[in-house]
C-alpha cells in the first residue's frame, strides 16, 4: 500500500475504469433486451463517477480553468505525439488490426482536442468564454463536429447517424 496520495491516484484511476466500464456493460444489456439491468449498470457508473471526482478533488487536481485547459493541452498532445504512435506500432507488429484502428482513432481525435484546448485557453486567458455552438460526438472514433455533424466522419467515415448530440 502506498501514500495517501498515491492511495487517491489509485483509487481515481480504478473508480473511472469502473465508471466506463459498467456503460459499456449497460449499453450491451440494453441490446440484449435487459433494460433494467442497463438502468442499474448506468447508475452504479454514476456512482462511480462521485467517488472518482471526490477523489480527484481530494488530490488537489482540479485548478483554475486556464490551468486545467493546459493540463488538458499537455495530456492531448502526450497521447497523439508519444503514446499513441507507441501503441499503433505494437499493434501492427502483433498484427492486431482492430487495435491498430482503435489507436489511430484515438490518436487522430486526441490532436484535434488538443487544437480546441487552445483556442478554449486563449479565450479563457483573454476573459472569454468559446461561442456557443451545437457539438456532436462520433459514436465510433470520438471525433466532435461543431454545429452540426458531417454527412462523413472525417475521421472514421461514418455517417452524420453515428453523431450523438452533447448536452
Amino acid at each position: 500500500m502506498g501514500n495517501t496520495k498515491e492511495n487517491l491516484q489509485h483509487a481515481f484511476a480504478g473508480e473511472s475504469q469502473a465508471n466506463r466500464m459498467y456503460l459499456a456493460f449497460s449499453e450491451k444489456a440494453r441490446q440484449e433486451g435487459f433494460d433494467q439491468v442497463a438502468k442499474f449498470f448506468r447508475a452504479a457508473a454514476e456512482s462511480e463517477t462521485v467517488h472518482a471526482l471526490a477523489h480527484f478533488r481530494t488530490m488537489g487536481s482540479v485548478n483554475d480553468t486556464v490551468e486545467n485547459l493546459e493540463e488538458a493541452i499537455q495530456g492531448e498532445r502526450h497521447e497523439y505525439t508519444t503514446m499513441y504512435p507507441e501503441f499503433v506500432s505494437q499493434a501492427k507488429a502483433d498484427g492486431d488490426k482492430a487495435a491498430e484502428r482503435s489507436f489511430v482513432y484515438a490518436m487522430m481525435v486526441e490532436e484535434y482536442h488538443e487544437g480546441e484546448f487552445i483556442a478554449a485557453k486563449e479565450a479563457v486567458a483573454s476573459g472569454k468564454d468559446l461561442p456557443a455552438v451545437d457539438l456532436h460526438v462520433c459514436k465510433v472514433c470520438g471525433y466532435v463536429a461543431q454545429d452540426a455533424p458531417p454527412a462523413a466522419c472525417p475521421v472514421c467515415g461514418s455517417p452524420a447517424k453515428a453523431f450523438r448530440a452533447v448536452e
